[in-house]
């Protein structure tokens, strides 16, 4: 087609009209129609040409400008786009460097070819533009709740209308065997989205954590407001769910405000997770008193919490632990992510059981080391004594409140300890240096023998192999595989080591060894240098 003066205003009418449609800025697609005559007439006059098209917005007129930029006479390159100093002479007076002479050319008389090239030109960009916009528009509305009609099912997957684009919502985050025919009206959470090569992907869910929140939120006025906090979510998809919320208002019951009157709150969320089972549990700071709360129904008769590994213990009555564990674990998998804690639930015949037998091989070890009989072994351990350092380093005084032990009779009873521990001790340095430990190791202050034995076994036999260990492999630690804490045995774990005294061990060895400078060691930054020194090993 010839851009003459017949259908300069049809640019113009086109540019709205495709701008209208797509909902996009129209001087995108006027700029689109620039670059794509400005192909043409680089088709037309020659591909190494530096030709620019411009489009009046209030005419439509299209202006062709040929562009020539002033170089130096070595960097010369490009004789249809460059010229020298003396060659601008011809055009315009005192030349520098970098200046540009441009000049108006005829308009192209574009041919079939040429103008099927310019429409791919607009067709893409415009796509691109659309692109753009959608990504802007949904990129902020990621964690919230939209509402969209089902276009069509994939394989499973789920292409929802949104308005002004598509998502998707995978098989793996509907509820259950859910199934939606095209035209249904659906409710999602926008889990992600991202920016890619085939444009914005939107990713949906209904199993999502935040789902249930964002409902409650929608549900109840006091969620929304910020006077009631939602603190955590667990959900079993379409089956049951707890969700934990808190009020610093003392004048609100939080589970009273979320249940609402006659149920009508949750009984509204409820229909939305298609009669999935919600276990409204009150927050509480201290984490046994939360913990009680979210095994809800079932009674908890003991909490023993261990902070450090993040673990807990629970005891129920004995009729009580089908009802703590629920069917197929539910209620104790649901308690456990949404306390953030490992939990172990015994009954009360089954903690018995333990502690006796605790008793019973603390009484022999006792009886067997101190050579003492079975009654005075168990007043020791009556008495909360639960090893031979505990005895041996202990002050007197704490051995004399035992009944019938005297000042003699305790000196008698840490002398025995001491010396069976230091025999042991001597054996196992023996031992040690038979294995190949060398002697820097040996004498590392912070390890017992017993403690050097374990590396020994894992093959640690010098300090550089020391220096390399993280400080979970010695304390353990416990990591999240698949929503589960798994955990992981620490070397030295069973000497009671620390994660915060394994670092310091740690630490200590690659002092020596000149790995790390002791004067820029600071609590903030020995994590960083913990990482940094693993990654160079």
């Amino acid at each position: 087609m010839a851009i003459t003066s017949a259908n300069q205003l049809e640019l113009l009418q086109t540019a709205e009209a495709v701008a209208r449609e797509k909902m996009i800025d129209p001087s995108l697609v006027v700029e689109a129609m620039e670059e794509s005559l400005a192909r043409a007439a680089k088709s037309r006059y020659g591909s190494e040409m530096d030709i620019q098209v411009s489009i009046d917005r209030k005419t439509g007129r299209a202006t062709f400008r040929r562009v020539r930029t002033v170089v130096e006479e070595e960097l010369l390159e490009n004789y249809q786009a460059e010229m020298t100093v003396e060659q601008a002479k011809q055009y315009m007076e005192n030349p520098e460097v970098g200046q540009q002479f441009i000049e108006e050319i005829p308009p192209v008389d574009m041919g079939r070819i040429a103008a099927q090239s310019a429409k791919q030109v607009i067709l893409q960009k415009v796509r691109e533009a659309e692109r753009d916009r959608q990504f802007e528009e949904f990129k902020d509305r990621a964690g919230t709740i939209i509402n969209g009609v089902v276009k069509r099912e994939e394989y499973g997957n789920v292409i929802v209308d949104v308005g002004r684009g598509e998502a998707m919502l995978r098989r793996n985050e509907k509820i259950g065997r859910e199934s939606y025919r095209s035209g249904d009206r659906i409710r999602c959470y926008i889990k992600e989205v991202r920016r890619e090569m085939r444009g914005p992907q939107i990713f949906l869910s209904r199993t999502a954590p935040e789902f249930m929140a964002e409902l409650f939120k929608m549900e109840v006025p006091e969620i929304y407001e910020g006077i009631i906090e939602i603190k955590s979510v667990s959900r079993d998809p379409g089956s049951r769910a707890k969700i934990s919320v808190f009020t610093n208002d003392g004048s609100i019951d939080p589970v009273g405000a979320c249940v609402g009157m006659r149920g009508s709150r949750v009984q509204a969320v409820v229909n939305e997770l298609q009669g999935e089972k919600i276990d409204i549990i009150p927050w509480n700071e201290d984490q046994p008193t939360f913990l009680v709360n979210a095994l809800q129904p079932a009674e908890v008769s003991k909490v023993v919490l261990d902070e450090e590994a993040g673990k807990i213990e629970v005891v129920v009555p004995d009729d009580q632990l089908s009802l703590a564990i629920g069917r197929r674990g539910q209620n104790v998998r649901l308690a456990s992510q949404l306390t953030n804690l490992d939990i172990d639930i015994l009954t009360e015949a089954e903690e018995s059981a333990r502690r006796q037998k605790e008793f019973e091989e603390r009484t022999t070890l006792f009886m067997d080391t101190l050579d003492l009989d079975e009654f005075f072994a168990q007043l020791l351990v009556s008495e909360g004594f639960a090893s031979l350092e505990e005895v041996a380093y202990v002050e007197l005084d704490e051995l004399m409140v035992i009944d019938g032990v005297d000042e003699e009779t305790a000196s008698e009873l840490q002398t025995r300890a001491r010396e069976f521990l230091e025999k042991e001790a001597q054996e196992a340095l023996d031992k040690l240096r038979d294995l190949g430990v060398e002697e820097a190791l040996l004498n590392f202050d912070g390890l017992s023998p017993k403690m050097l034995l374990a590396l020994a076994d894992d093959g640690i036999k010098n300090v550089e192999e020391f220096a390399k260990c993280a400080d979970w492999e010695l304390a353990g630690g416990w990591t999240t595989v698949d929503g589960e804490r798994v955990k992981d045995d620490g070397l030295l774990e069973t000497f009671g080591v620390t994660l915060e005294e394994a670092q310091d061990l740690i630490m200590t060895a690659r002092v020596i060894l000149g790995w790390v400078n002791p004067d820029e060691i600071s609590p903030v930054n020995s994590a960083e240098a913990e990482e940094e020194n693993l990654q160079e090993s």
